[in-house]
Formats: C-alpha cells, structure tokens, sequence
C-alpha cells in the first residue's frame, strides 16, 4: 500500500528529484512543503492526519501537531542533528518514532566557531572595510594564544572547537551539565569550570550545547553581567539559549565586545531586529553546517530513517555514505 511522506526539511528539499526512484520504488508518494526555514504550527497543521512519515527540518512537531498527525503518522525523521523543536514525550506516547543524525556537523561547526574567533582576534572584516573606504588604518589585534575560549556545552561540536583551538593555543575552560571523559579533558587540556567562572574569565564563548530546559535564555542579563567587556559571544548552537533582549542591551551598554550569532530566536531573523544595525556583530544565516560532505551523509541518513520509521527495509542505495569529512 502506498504510503504518503512530507517532505519540509529546506536542505534536502533542492535534491530530492535524486532521490525520488528510489523512494517511489518503495511505493511511497512525495508531498513537498512550499517552506524557507521551518514550518508554523499552522502551516504543519495542514497536513495533519494525510501522511505516514515525515522528513523534516526545525518544524515545530509539538504536541498538538502530533496529536492532530496521529494515529496515522508512523515517524518524523529530523533532517540534522538537534531535535528540540519537537515534543519527544508526546512522539513515545502517540508511538511516533523519531529520529535524527547525532554529531552530523560536529566539523564544519567547529570550523565555523574559530573562523568567527579568528575574524574577531585578528579585526580582518574591520580592516578589510577601511581598507576599500580608502582608509590605511592599522587596527589592533591579538593573537589566539593570548586569548582565553571557554566553550559552554562540551559534546561533539564542543569538543571540536577545543580541539582546533588547542591547536592555536588557546588557554581552554569548558562547562557542562553532564561529566566530561577525562581523556578528553587531557587530550585539549581544557579546565571544567562552572558557568559563572567561565563567564568571567574568556575572551570569547562558544555556546555549543542542546536547547532543553536547562539551556533557554542561559546566557541572560546577569550572564552578560558577568562577562569580560572584552569579551565576544560566538553562537552556533540555538538562538533561545540567548535572551536576545538582554544581548542587544548589553551590545548597547557596551559591556561587550562583540557577538557571532549563526542562529536566532527567530528564523530567518527579522529586517527590522537590532542585531543588524551592529559594527561588532556579526551574522549569518544558520549555515554553520554548511559542508557537501556532510549534507549528503545526513541526506541518506534521514531518508534511511524514515524507511525504518515506517517499518520498510532499507534500499542499497541509502546504505552507502559518502567518506566521512
């Protein structure tokens, strides 16, 4: 019997076709979502109760939209890696599975964490505008063994920031809410701090963990307070980690340096938000990701999820990937 899968997932949407023999061979009919970053409750809600599975990308599966979905939707295969857009609880209790790629980005993240490092220590963005308004101006920088990191969130992106920011040496803090190996700890050399002492002693942090109830609005008010004013803010974890609020006040104040936000509270962020008008922020578009490599590892990973979510045996095709990056 053919079975019906919503395809919204922004990134594996450009190559389906590539993909469609395989996936109509295993008798399952396409709907493509019309979707730019993620779909609204209600937007999702248009589809409720008309398909089996889902391949998805941060669409808000809450657990209205799962119930409206149920009983006939078997799986929501999460394009990527993080899963707090959806309701877990309510997925196991309705008997949806739910799947996703762990660490799919850990490389191109960390990549993206001391590219942002790097263009804050050295002013390259900065003088590279001086430069073509005409301007021969000499701004300071500082090299990365003089600088402090501490990272927040001490998981696979996590550890491969330590790791290439380690190779700058860099003196390293980390903090988690969950014991980190100590062969870890020895291989980067990395001292596990509480948050405050971290706060107060890195020149940059890297927000690098889940967003769950522990981690919403973490780095608030008083965490701004607390941090150094030479202190930049990189973010490539979820944009609700940050009070947003709190951080264009502080911006404000000046009791920051700078900020690298990959990710926002809203997506795309709006035209009209603060963080735009910012010489020391600076900004894109939730692409820390980006990598050919991985996006086709992750492209077949979901699609195999999906096959196994509505219970269908796995084509040959899904099961070859490409050499890790």
């Amino acid at each position: 019997m053919t079975k019906r899968v919503l395809f919204s997932a922004p990134y594996l949407l450009p190559v389906l076709e590539s993909f469609r023999p395989v996936l109509e061979a295993a008798g399952l009919e396409l709907i493509t979502a019309k979707v730019v970053e993620r779909l609204s409750e209600s937007e999702l809600l248009a589809y409720a109760g008309q398909v089996d599975g889902v391949v998805c990308g941060d669409d808000p599966f809450s657990r209205r939209v799962l119930e409206a979905f149920a009983p006939r939707l078997k799986v929501v295969s999460k394009w990527g890696t993080g899963i707090d857009s959806i309701d877990r609880q309510a997925a196991s209790e309705l008997g949806i599975v739910v799947g996703n790629t762990p660490g799919a980005f850990s490389h191109p993240v960390g990549d993206t964490v001391l590219a942002f490092i790097l263009a804050f220590a050295r002013r390259l963005p900065w003088i590279d505008r001086e430069m073509k308004a005409g301007r021969w101006e000499k701004l300071p920088g500082r090299a990365l063994r003089e600088c402090t990191l501490g990272v927040i969130g001490v998981g696979r992106c996590g550890r491969e920031v330590l790791r290439r920011a380690s190779g700058f040496g860099m003196r390293l803090l980390g903090n988690d809410i969950v014991p980190i190996p100590q062969e870890f700890v020895r291989e980067v050399g990395v001292a596990m701090l509480p948050l405050a002492s971290l706060l107060e002693q890195a020149d940059f942090v890297s927000l690098n963990c889940d967003l769950n109830p522990t981690s919403r609005h973490l780095i608030d008010a008083t965490a701004f307070r607390r941090m150094r004013p030479q202190a930049v803010l990189v973010n490539v974890a979820r944009g609700a980690v940050v009070d947003e609020p709190a951080l264009i006040e502080a911006l404000r104040a000046g009791r920051l340096a700078g900020a690298a936000l990959d990710v926002f509270e809203q997506e795309p962020l709006p035209l009209d938000s603060p963080l735009r008008g910012f010489d020391n922020v600076l900004l894109a578009p939730h692409n820390a990701n980006s990598s050919p490599e991985a996006w086709a590892r992750v492209h077949r990973n979901t699609l195999r999820n999906l096959f196994r979510g509505l219970g269908l045996s796995v084509p040959s095709e899904l099961e070859i990937d490409p050499t890790p990056g």
